[in-house]
């Protein structure tokens, strides 16, 4: 309660040296353009040649110490921050007076002459400064190394100001998705959008968000993936699409899921899914080297081996490396397979198959072992609901997730074509609906009428670009590389 009326008491004078101004003509809100020619980087990189250059800059003060007739201030730009020294004999009393009345928060621009001073600091020499906008609020107590990490998330513009490592994360984030539209185009890709509201939440197994178009009188679903309608494109005669943009999944959080997200997904016809390993391989190495990685990264407090080839190796042969249980020596036998899951100390849903109880023992003995780069591949049918069967199991498809320090990062199939089989696979996932799986996939009769037109044998990969960019920006949680991540309303 103190430092909330601490607050006030600071907004109200502050507003009140607004009001000041404004009714002497000094409205810094009226102000509608100032044209700044340098950086605070800028000024620091070329000081050699720059140095008692005249200049103009903008920014946030965020430090400042005034010594009677003379004063130091800091900016802050988008680059980083620069020295500015001000004089009462250079900017004249009455300028000089109106600067000491400024806040830290506030937004100055600043015309000058490059220096260093006696200690050796390189800085601007103000000979005038003009307020452009008014901070009417006090940044926090611990401006410096903002550590409140639910205020950070929600005014992320502090975090900004506070850490700009942090800033440093969402420029290589960007560096990052231009790096992966870079890569893809080069290849001969197309990138298309497709549709954010659905009639029906397909192409992944997940409980959708679900709204309401008023004009159409028509219930529909925030997309869970693009995959549906990327491969309608390929039925069409594109041979290679991709689209980067937001999917929307109503599940639980942690620091691996928000419930809106980026992914990348392309399809490529003619290749199956060891074509996506080769192209996923590449297009994460590229990535790295994008924003200056080496090929061993550290995360957390791990260190990462980035060389390609990445290790694959069939879910099978992982699980038995991890728990000693051979799941090829009952292919298709669920009582065998729950029985082994018990033995182990899992207690999986009775109403799982073979395939399904495989997948959970894979998720909850081996998973978070896998640190360095790992293709994980040859999935069950079970959840596998769009990919095609392996010739010589039919239990088994031709899908793939890449494994990285404990998370899965990427997830591949050979797609599954065939109109026949993919309507059978609806209906089993339908089935799964009907006993209470809220994520099973629901049937898309349209993509079914897609494919009786001909789909070729096509490849397909998504990534998830916020993982991505956690992984090479060493980020502990998906809310330090979303800018503004799902939160419940704080009220004021």
């Amino acid at each position: 309660m103190e430092e909330k009326t601490q607050i006030s008491d600071e907004f109200n004078l502050r507003l009140s040296k607004l009001v000041d101004l404004q009714k002497n003509g000094k409205d810094p809100f009226s102000i509608t353009k100032f044209e700044k020619n340098i950086s605070a980087k800028e000024i620091k990189d070329n000081f050699e040649t720059l140095n008692g250059s005249s200049v103009v800059l903008a920014g946030r003060i965020t430090r400042r110490r005034i010594m009677g007739k003379a004063a130091f201030a800091d900016i802050l730009d988008e680059s980083g921050v620069i020295q500015i020294y001000l004089k009462m004999d250079i900017l004249g009393r009455e300028n000089y007076e109106a600067f000491k009345d400024y806040d830290i928060g506030d937004i100055v621009g600043v015309n000058g002459l490059i220096f260093k001073t006696k200690k050796d600091e390189i800085s601007v020499k103000a000979d005038e400064i003009t307020l452009l906008s008014k901070s009417l609020r006090p940044l926090p107590e611990k401006f410096h190394g903002l550590k409140d990490s639910d205020l950070r998330y929600r005014q992320r513009y502090l975090d900004f100001i506070a850490n700009p490592k942090v800033k440093e994360t969402f420029i290589k984030r960007s560096i990052i998705i231009k790096s992966i539209r870079n890569y893809l185009d080069n290849l001969g890709f197309t990138e298309i959008e497709t549709p954010i509201l659905n009639t029906i939440a397909g192409g992944a197994i997940a409980r959708p968000f679900k709204t309401y178009h008023n004009a159409l009188n028509l219930d529909l679903f925030l997309r869970i993936a693009p995959e549906l309608y990327l491969k309608r494109l390929i039925v069409g005669g594109m041979e290679k699409v991709y689209e980067i943009g937001r999917q929307f999944r109503n599940e639980g959080m942690s620091i691996k899921h928000n419930p809106e997200f980026t992914t990348i997904e392309l399809y490529q016809a003619y290749t199956d899914y060891f074509d996506m390993m080769e192209i996923t391989e590449n297009l994460i190495v590229n990535c790295n080297h994008s924003i200056g990685g080496s090929d061993i990264i550290n995360y957390g407090n791990v260190s990462i081996n980035f060389s390609v080839p990445f290790r694959r190796i069939t879910m099978l042969d992982l699980v038995k490396e991890s728990v000693g249980i051979d799941f090829s020596n009952f292919i298709g036998d669920q009582k065998r397979a729950f029985d082994s899951a018990r033995s182990l100390g899992l207690n999986p849903d009775p109403n799982l198959g073979w395939g399904g109880i495989l997948s959970f023992i894979f998720e909850e003995k081996a998973e978070k072992n896998l640190i360095e780069p790992m293709f994980v591949y040859d999935y069950p049918l079970e959840n596998s609901p769009l990919t095609k069967r392996k010739k010589d199991c039919s239990e088994l498809t031709e899908r793939f997730e890449l494994f990285i320090a404990g998370r899965e990062i990427a997830n591949a199939y050979s797609e599954l074509n065939d109109p026949v089989d993919q309507s059978e696979r609806f209906k089993f996932q339908m089935k799964l609906r009907e006993r209470g799986d809220e994520e099973a996939s629901v049937a898309d009769e349209d993509f079914i009428l897609a494919l009786e037109h001909g789909l070729p044998p096509t490849g397909g990969l998504g990534i998830g670009i916020d993982r991505l960019v956690m992984l090479l920006t060493n980020s502990a949680s998906i809310r330090d590389v979303i800018a503004f991540p799902t939160m419940k309303p704080n009220k004021r």
